[in-house]
């Protein structure tokens, strides 16, 4: 058991440490290269921040667990949506707007297609293909579609070549040694206590694949800039659902356990309207909707260990 707890642990400091020395890395290789703010925030940034959930699903996929992986995606989307957006908020008050109604829809319509297909137990790697050509068209049509400016953008200082050089091969080395120690520690620790690989991954794997974006949007809110928490959120999900997703429908032969159509998939697909409607109809996320997105955190997985 202390072993299983020291390698989850291990794990998560890999995964933290790994994506923020990747992100830094890709950020700065693709500024030194000359590439635009929009497709380094939309594809370099997006893609490298879903690393630590990309590498800990691959890697339960390889060690022939994909329930941890699903459990990941799908509670990986219910923590960004209530625990970042709740905790962003109590911090700073979240200012909504128009635009990001648009990325909401997708982020609802990707929920929608992934219970659907793990309603009709599907699987197969032309599945994942086809997950993967949605991300690739999200892409294509932000890009020819892009926010107001500055609305969900970070400045970021431009290292040296080779520092980027070195931060994002130590960014990988970590992710991948991160991943392989989270995944052995959370089968061994599911074993241990008799819990579900599923429960697992909707938990512990989850939660702590999800810290960097956590930590990301309180700092935001704490610079005065809680707006890009909503960004982050949305823009995560999307990427955990098409681009991890895909890859782990692509490399599993198994479908999307069920256990996840009974509570934990209706959440991701109501938290995704949610986001939508909070959107559509509301103009900031006050603090007293970010402490009731956290006892609603705290409520489901209360209900899950349960």
């Amino acid at each position: 058991m202390t072993t299983a707890i020291l390698l989850v642990l291990a794990g998560l400091f890999g995964l933290g440490l790994g994506g923020e020395w990747l992100v830094r890395g890709a950020v700065g290789l693709a500024q030194r290269m000359g590439i635009s703010n929009l497709v380094t925030g939309l594809v370099i940034v997006g893609a490298a921040t879903s690393m630590p959930e990309m590498v800990a699903s691959v890697q339960a996929v390889i060690s022939g667990s994909p329930e941890l992986a699903w459990g990941n995606i799908a509670g990986s989307n219910i923590s960004n949506s209530l625990l970042i957006l709740g905790a962003t908020a109590l911090v700073a008050p979240i200012v909504l707007t128009g635009a990001g109604r648009r990325d909401a829809w997708v982020g609802l319509i990707a929920s929608v297609i992934l219970f659907l297909i793990a309603w009709w137990q599907f699987a197969s790697p032309w599945i994942g293909a086809a997950l993967l050509a949605g991300l690739v068209v999200y892409i294509v049509w932000r890009y020819n579609h892009p926010r107001p400016e500055g609305e969900d953008e970070e400045e970021h200082k431009i290292p040296a070549l080779w520092l980027s050089i070195v931060y994002f091969l130590i960014g990988v080395a970590a992710l991948v040694l991160g991943g392989k120690l989270l995944v052995d520690g959370a089968i061994d620790l599911a074993t241990f206590a008799g819990i579900s690989e599923t429960v697992i991954g909707l938990t512990v794997v989850a939660v702590g694949t999800s810290l960097p974006e956590l930590a990301a949007s309180v700092a935001a809110a704490l610079r005065g800039k809680p707006g890009l928490a909503l960004g982050n959120v949305v823009g995560s999900n999307i990427y955990n659902l098409l681009l991890i997703g895909g890859v782990t429908m692509t490399i599993s032969v198994r479908p999307i356990p069920s256990e996840l159509l009974d509570v934990e998939w209706p959440i991701v697909i109501a938290t995704a309207l949610m986001i939508l409607l909070l959107c559509w109809f509301a103009h900031q996320i006050t603090r007293w909707m970010g402490g009731v997105l956290l006892l609603a955190f705290a409520a489901f997985n209360l209900f899950l260990l349960a």
